[in-house]
């Protein structure tokens, strides 16, 4: 019998990224079940990170289970993913979802877009 290894995740979570998921669960309009990452062709770089509630699961997209809800990442973006962390950060003036992305190859100015 061959035993089978579980695949790890596409994304890591920090758990900074974690509590925000949980936090944003906990005021969610009703019919959500998850919050989602997804890339869209935005910005001057060509894709960027967008992160929105969805009311109904995509069979093509990753589930990651978290303490505090379920994390979608869109089946179309996954391949810009593979090995990511994403983190939540909060200072004076700013918050909000950091990425550390193995494979962008280039960045915008302003950070709002990434290419691969």
């Amino acid at each position: 019998m061959v035993a089978v290894r579980e695949r790890p995740p596409a994304l890591k979570l920090t758990a900074a990224a974690e509590q925000r998921i949980a936090d944003l669960m906990a005021k969610a309009p009703e019919g959500t079940v998850g919050v989602k990452l997804s890339t869209p062709r935005r910005g001057c770089s060509g894709l960027a990170y967008s992160v929105d509630y969805v009311a109904a699961a995509n069979p093509f997209d990753e589930k990651i289970e978290t303490p505090g809800g379920t994390f979608y990442v869109d089946g179309g973006s996954i391949l810009y993913l593979i090995g990511s962390t994403m983190d939540w950060q909060e200072d004076d003036f700013t918050a909000g979802f950091v990425f550390q992305n193995p494979n962008a190859k280039g960045s915008c100015g302003c950070g709002e877009s990434f290419t691969v």
